[in-house]
């Protein structure tokens, strides 16, 4: 990785070029840098390598225009390095077979080439082509630290590769990928999701230090109008199956026990849906990230779990929250079952930090 991604310079310049000189002793906004990032992008990709090989001119023109400064995806599916047998290297894209190592070349090419080789890679992925997350930074944006894991150790990455956690300088930025609750009370489904927002919920509480930014495939529609049907996911099952729990009925995501959980997160961590923050009202349209086969009874089926969740006490800086993609023909998902969602903050005040309005 080290040949495709160059170290930054100590003082994280990277201003662009002026393309007309100041007059009468201006300084043009090309001089004054943005000090850290305030256009983000998350983008569940359901693999990385498909989209590269398949959707990446369209993609590589949105992000041309777009321009953001941090991007988190999710569903990478690109296993870690290390062979059979071996302890696995996470942060690393495998590459000790002939598949795996053109595979590896594929995603880093794509990655070394305009307007990607501006930006920082850090990957979280999983033992084989499921789950994982990756987190692309502009370099002139590099953040203080970067974990894999919501207990802030070194180097422990979490299981699947659902987390990478970026501290900023005034902020710090979550990206996850929540396991999906399935459909019944069994280890890899309803107890597995609960774990989870349990841990989450213990994560955000203790961010004290720094605001949150949390984004990412967080699993969940929150209220009836973030889904398309109400009706059609409360009503959902598998093979006729019931669960014990009332609560734990429907479409995994629109789950009653799920979406109190995801309410509890918010309240007691103090933050805010920054898309519902500034889009109240139901949009049939374009108002949903996810979109179901359009084949089959999940036709015209929509959810909205793709999220950016903010601070409180930045919310008051949130110009902008946009879900990319519309219609059943998923236009805007770029091969994707997610389309993009962005966010735009306004810079912070020189003379305050949101740091310190925490207290």
């Amino acid at each position: 990785m080290k040949r495709f991604f160059q170290p930054v310079e100590k003082d994280g310049s990277a201003k662009k070029p002026n393309l007309s000189s100041p007059k009468n002793g201006q300084t043009s906004t090309e001089d004054k840098p943005k000090k850290e990032p305030t256009k983000f992008l998350t983008w569940n990709a359901n693999s990385f390598l498909l989209r590269v090989k398949s959707n990446w001119p369209e993609f590589t023109k949105f992000i041309t225009t777009f321009d953001p400064d941090v991007i988190a995806i999710q569903e990478v599916r690109m296993p870690a390095a290390g062979s059979k047998g071996a302890p696995k290297r996470p942060g690393e894209l495998k590459d000790d077979t002939s598949s795996s190592r053109e595979e590896k070349q594929i995603i880093m090419r794509a990655l070394s080439n305009p307007p990607f080789g501006d930006y920082r890679v850090w990957w979280s992925l999983s033992d084989s082509k499921y789950a994982g997350t990756a987190l692309i930074v502009k370099k002139c944006f590099q953040p203080q630290k970067v974990f894999f894991n919501l207990d802030r150790k070194a180097s422990k990455h979490e299981p699947d590769g659902r987390v990478i956690l970026a501290e900023f300088e005034t902020f710090q930025l979550l990206n996850t990928y929540a396991p999906n609750n399935g459909w019944k009370e069994e280890e890899n489904s309803f107890p597995r999701r609960r774990k989870w927002d349990k841990r989450i919920l213990e994560f955000v509480l203790q961010c004290s230090d720094k605001p949150l930014i949390w984004c990412g495939d967080l699993n969940v529609s929150h209220e009836e109008i973030d889904v398309s049907h109400p009706d059609f996911f409360s009503a959902a099952k598998v093979n006729g199956y019931v669960p014990p729990n009332k609560e734990d009925c429907g479409q995994p995501g629109f789950t009653l026990s799920e979406r109190k959980r995801f309410g509890n997160i918010l309240k007691e961590g103090k933050l805010i849906d920054a898309y519902r923050f500034l889009h109240k009202e139901k949009d049939m349209e374009g108002g949903f990230s996810w979109s179901g086969n359009p084949i089959g009874k999940y036709r015209g089926k929509r959810m909205r779990i793709d999220y950016f969740v903010v601070a409180e006490q930045l919310k008051d800086r949130i110009v902008s929250c946009e879900i990319k993609g519309q219609g059943i023909e998923l236009q805007g998902f770029y091969g994707s079952d997610h389309c993009p969602v962005t966010l735009v903050l306004s810079e912070a005040q020189p003379n305050s930090k949101e740091s310190d309005l925490s207290a």
